[in-house]
């Protein structure tokens, strides 16, 4: 199993754990990311052990936000709407969704990475929020060699896909995505974000040597292992929630080497906020830390443009 697909997995089985998806539904996925009964079972039994010994019961818990400069409610987004287009990528053609920047005032650019769902509305909004604040965006579709993540028939099967693909495929269409990006808002400054999968993509992206972006923001992704970021010189804003301890497990190694490299960066940490907090659609969505991520990566990209 490659570290891909560890992840994938372990991320069935910690929704399965959390009360999400039945284990019926949580060894159907597993099989479809190729996991045998056998090996879905030791899976789904140690995730419960972990967790009961972190809570002293398995099952779901419950975040009690303490605010972080929030207001304990729904944020309200006010996204622009994005358009669907398409442009060329090294495997032929690449799928996304694409906002211009709303305003007099143009602040930059950035590449919006998604979650293991794929490209769903929840990101197309995402991508819309930046462009109300004045940056153009490009939410990528890493599915689009599938045929886009419309094409496949529910999120399981999207996350299968995912994969099986091959990390190096998504290094290459992010680089492409980010030439898109590029060419649509010349002579602006650009940033990348992206959630849960899309944090994990974003180091591979900065790993890799992108050097056309000014700043990076990886929400809970975990750090590639062995992953260099000396060719890179993006400013970094590492986004974790506290009780993500799957992810947390890699926030050390990602200082590590954000320090060897020598790139300005931030890591912070929203301590009473899961994996997945800033997801306004999916459960573990925390209003108050989601809302002070969000000004933070606006202040972030904000500095740190060209």
């Amino acid at each position: 199993m490659t570290e891909l697909q560890r992840y994938l997995a372990e991320e069935v089985a910690e929704d399965h754990v959390d009360g999400i998806i039945t284990r019926r539904e949580a060894v159907r996925r597993l099989g479809l990311l190729g996991v045998s009964g056998s090996a879905a079972a030791g899976l789904l039994g140690a995730a419960a052990s972990e967790a009961a010994a972190k809570h002293g019961k398995a099952g779901a818990h419950h975040d009690r936000p303490r605010g972080h400069g929030g207001h304990g409610k729904a944020v309200d987004w006010a996204p622009v709407a994005t358009e669907a287009i398409t442009f060329s990528g090294p495997n032929g053609t690449l799928q996304a969704a694409w906002a211009a920047a709303a305003g007099p005032k143009k602040r930059g650019a950035v590449l919006v990475i998604h979650e293991n769902r794929g490209l769903t509305d929840h990101i197309r909004r995402v991508a819309g929020r930046f462009a109300a604040s004045g940056y153009a965006a490009l939410a990528l579709d890493l599915l689009s060699e599938e045929g886009g993540t419309a094409a496949l028939p529910g999120e399981a099967e999207v996350a299968a896909a995912l994969s099986a693909a091959p990390p190096e495929r998504f290094d290459a269409d992010m680089q492409a995505a980010v030439g898109e990006l590029r060419r649509r808002a010349p002579r602006t400054p650009l940033a990348a974000i992206g959630f849960c999968f899309g944090g994990g993509m974003v180091w591979r992206l900065l790993a890799a040597g992108e050097r056309r972006l000014d700043a990076a923001a990886p929400f809970y992704g975990p750090f590639p292992a062995g992953a260099d970021l000396g060719g890179a010189k993006a400013a970094v804003l590492g986004v974790y929630g506290g009780l993500d301890d799957r992810v947390n497990a890699t926030r050390d190694t990602a200082r590590a080497a954000l320090e060897a490299a020598g790139l300005d960066f931030r890591i912070v940490t929203f301590t009473e906020a899961n994996h997945a907090f800033f997801n306004d659609t999916g459960p573990r969505f925390n209003a108050p830390a989601a809302e002070e991520a969000w000004h933070r990566v606006l202040g972030w990209f904000g500095r740190h443009g060209d």
